[in-house]
């Protein structure tokens, strides 16, 4: 698919002498992505990195999945409240989300007696659209997509006065998701590649503004679903819909070009084997998106550096659709 061009591309970057600093976006600075960690500290599992030399040589894996719905959108979801004026924490937040994003949004509104209402599409999993109300907040179902779902949420902000929290066009939202890259490099310094999925980007721009401010010679490598850069499309709901969003974001897609980010693409049947393979060899469960960096690594997309890092974005997937996958 892309595992030949990815892997020249991958070794030629590999090969080049590392820059010696970055410039990250002027709305971006380093200084907001630590200011986020300060903030959220406490808050927020600070997750492991786990290593699995029996799945790649030099592998260590990421798990945000130990966070407590499940996903690294707490982060930014948090980051974004703790921002919100008096004012508008007494108007109360709207958002659109697959999931996630509301989720993690939904928690910590919750906790700060913030009201919340999340329009999520109407094909959401049942899993997220459960937890979701399970932490107080409003769930309207709207669209089939991510995209048709923003419509609504931004109708419904406008007409209650509430503040709209984008899921990854935000940059508090984007500077809270940066804190898992400084996790990386404090962590694990002499890591060389860092792999992370893409859905919307916020992730993926956070972590590589992050990780290249402290470590400028690392590759940060993005990885989205293959019917986004010109491969076909799966046949009915894809099993990654964290990441099933078809534009990036403005901000998001600002950081990656000019951080010189390469986006690679993995099809549906290597996100169905990753999360089968992190299931049995590495005994966690990923949904679909939160898979998708192994996927790359694990089919070649990628190619790995001697010490890489995949971040494991989520867990949250319905137990059906993991029990007939492994079976």
């Amino acid at each position: 698919m892309l595992s030949a061009r990815t892997g020249a591309a991958c070794a030629a970057v590999l090969s080049a002498p590392a820059p010696s600093a970055v410039t990250l976006p002027s709305w971006l600075p380093l200084q907001a992505i630590e200011d986020a960690a300060a903030r959220l500290h406490g808050h927020l599992v600070r997750t492991p990195l786990l290593p699995v030399p029996g799945l790649l040589p030099g592998l260590w894996l990421k798990a945000e999945t130990f966070q407590a719905t499940g996903a690294f959108k707490e982060r930014g979801a948090l980051n974004r409240l703790l921002r919100l004026t008096p004012e508008q924490r007494r108007a109360g937040v709207a958002a659109m989300s697959a999931g996630n994003h509301a989720a993690g949004l939904a928690r910590h509104a919750q906790r700060l007696g913030v009201r919340a209402v999340i329009v999520m599409p109407a094909g959401a999993p049942q899993c997220k659209i459960d937890r979701t109300r399970g932490f107080g907040a409003e769930v309207v179902l709207s669209g089939a997509t991510v995209a048709e779902a923003r419509g609504r949420a931004v109708e419904l902000a406008a007409e209650r006065g509430l503040t709209f929290v984008h899921p990854y066009d935000d940059a508090d939202v984007i500077a809270g998701q940066g804190t898992v890259g400084l996790e990386i490099v404090d962590d694990l310094p002499t890591v060389d590649t860092v792999v992370v999925p893409v859905g919307g980007g916020g992730l993926l721009a956070g972590v590589a503004a992050a990780v290249k401010a402290r470590r400028p010679g690392v590759r940060v490598i993005g990885v989205r679903h293959a019917r986004y850069v010109g491969g076909p499309a799966p046949d009915g709901a894809s099993l990654a819909d964290g990441i099933a969003v078809e534009h990036l974001g403005a901000l998001p897609l600002d950081a990656i070009e000019s951080l010189g980010v390469e986006v690679v693409g993995v099809d549906e049947t290597a996100i169905a084997d990753a999360m089968a393979t992190l299931h049995t060899r590495a005994g966690l469960v990923a949904e679909g998106a939160g898979a998708a960096a192994a996927a790359a690594l694990l089919t070649g997309a990628v190619t790995p550096g001697p010490t890489t890092v995949a971040v494991v974005s989520g867990r949250n997937v319905d137990t059906g659709a993991l029990t007939r996958l492994l079976q």
